[in-house]
């Protein structure tokens, strides 16, 4: 598992912790971080995704040429 989903499923849980909080406590600017960070640790995810599905692509072509 590429690490860049790890990292990214904690940004996004990170984020959304922080952004409730600031939804709760009335603090906008807290309330929009949590969100940019929740936001980009989905794009992270994605990202790690991508990069795993192109590995095990490549893994596959190299066994069907073996």
């Amino acid at each position: 598992m590429d690490q860049n989903r790890k990292q990214g499923t904690h940004r996004e849980i990170k984020g959304t912790i922080k952004e409730v909080s600031g939804w709760v406590t009335g603090d906008k600017s807290k309330e929009v971080a949590g969100n940019f960070e929740k936001n980009a640790g989905k794009v992270q995810k994605h990202i790690g995704q991508t990069a795993d599905q192109l590995r095990n692509a490549a893994d596959k072509r190299n066994d069907d040429i073996d």
